[in-house]
């Protein structure tokens, strides 16, 4: 490990009254830097041999005590240092990146301020959706908090506890608040990984996040085909959305925002090749006759833009994201038109697709990993989620077959 620190008095910066500061000058990768004490001495108070103020120092009551202070700061520092070492950030850290770690030790640690300068970071790299969730989630708990700066350790079993029943007095879904846990926690693991809360008090250990299980999203391929075969004129209002949730299930269930995000220069010898806007994974898609049918449309209906669906108008990420937001709103009103005018009582919206698309998959035994390969999950479990409930007419189909079983039986 190529880094140390040591108590120094900085003789190079003196001050007025003669004396200088005490620091802690730390090395790294070859370079160095100092960490102010906020302590000053005069040179003959200071023991450079053992590190160490000496008896004559008259700024305090007990110069014991203010050494185990100093060599206290030294050993929290060293503590960063070796976890960073053990995570093996530590090669990967900038000096200066280093010691604004150690600087915010002894500190309380803002979860306000930890999760908002993430918010700053997820806006950069331009993951607006994102960054608009974590801010939503932020806004909750400052609400909940009633105007107190919370710190890490203040977020334990408790206070999520307290956060729960809070929640849910209010007359919110379980499910609602999960999304509000996963956020705090992702932002949780990121300080830890990042030094900046400790693993010893991390709540979720102890706190389970709880979902129950959502209603059917999946349509029944009947019902599908009524949406792709009905007759929709191109001036109807609802031509667009038609094509839409057509063309997104045609595209492996593709959300909307990878929609929206979906460039010409994408389609390459008749394959779609994009990555996902939320994990940046990359597809390739083989584009069938009916799919071609429908982006070409409108490539020739938008000569002028970069993207394939009129979605996106604005040129800057925040501004992309809120014309995604509009856009996503008109789109789910007239899928319910949809809907009506298909004589199709269960509730169409932009998911819908997506979660037909895993169904139908599923019902033609395509194996679940390929399945998650196609909607781009992370994990197995996300995809098994989405094919967590079977249509009803299969169970019943399946169940027909079970008690005919039954009755051919021969009898004992």
């Amino acid at each position: 490990m190529n880094t140390n620190i040591v108590i120094t008095l900085d003789t190079r910066r003196q001050k007025k009254d003669k004396t200088y500061p005490l620091i802690m000058r730390l090395g790294h990768n070859e370079r160095t830097t100092s960490i102010q004490l906020g302590i000053n001495l005069l040179e003959k108070d200071w023991d450079d041999k053992n590190r160490i103020v000496r008896k004559t120092y008259e700024g305090v009551n007990t110069v014991s005590r203010l050494n185990n202070i100093i060599q206290k700061k030294k050993a929290d520092a060293m503590d960063i240092i070796f976890k960073l070492h053990e995570s093996k950030q530590l090669p990967l850290l900038s000096i200066t990146t280093l010691r604004e770690k150690i600087q915010l030790q002894g500190k309380t640690q803002s979860f306000f301020k930890y999760a908002e300068a993430l918010v700053a970071e997820l806006k950069k790299a331009k993951r607006i959706g994102t960054a608009s969730s974590y801010q939503g989630v932020i806004n909750v708990l400052k609400t909940f908090a009633n105007g107190k700066t919370l710190s890490f350790t203040d977020i334990n079993y408790s206070f999520l506890s307290r956060f729960e029943t809070d929640h849910k007095s209010r007359g919110n879904g379980i499910n609602g608040l999960a999304v509000y846990m996963r956020t705090i926690r992702a932002v949780y693991n990121r300080a830890i990984k990042e030094g900046v809360a400790e693993k010893e008090s991390y709540p979720f250990i102890d706190y389970k996040i709880k979902t129950a299980p959502t209603a059917k999203r999946a349509l029944e391929w009947e019902l599908l085909n009524k949406i792709v075969i009905c007759k929709i004129p191109i001036k109807h209002r609802c031509f667009n959305a038609r094509n839409y949730f057509v063309a997104s299930y045609m595209m492996y269930g593709m959300n909307f925002a990878d929609m929206a995000f979906l460039k010409k220069t994408d389609i390459v010898n008749g394959r779609i090749n994009y990555r996902r806007q939320k994990t940046s994974k990359l597809y390739d898609i083989k584009i069938t006759d009916s799919l071609n049918k429908i982006l070409s449309y409108y490539i020739e209906l938008n000569p002028d833009s970069e993207y394939v669906f009129p979605i996106i108008k604005r040129e800057t990420a925040e501004t992309q994201a809120k014309d995604i937001v509009w856009a996503r709103k008109r789109y789910n009103k007239r899928l319910k038109d949809i809907a009506e005018l298909c004589g199709i009582e269960t509730k169409v919206t932009s998911y819908v697709s997506r979660h037909s698309f895993a169904t139908q998959a599923m019902l033609m035994e395509v194996p679940v990993k390929a399945i998650s390969t196609m909607l781009g999950h992370s994990s197995l479990k996300t995809t098994e989620t989405y094919l967590q409930s079977l249509p009803s007419n299969v169970l019943d189909d399946y169940n027909a077959r079970i008690m005919k079983n039954k009755k051919s039986k021969p009898k004992a």
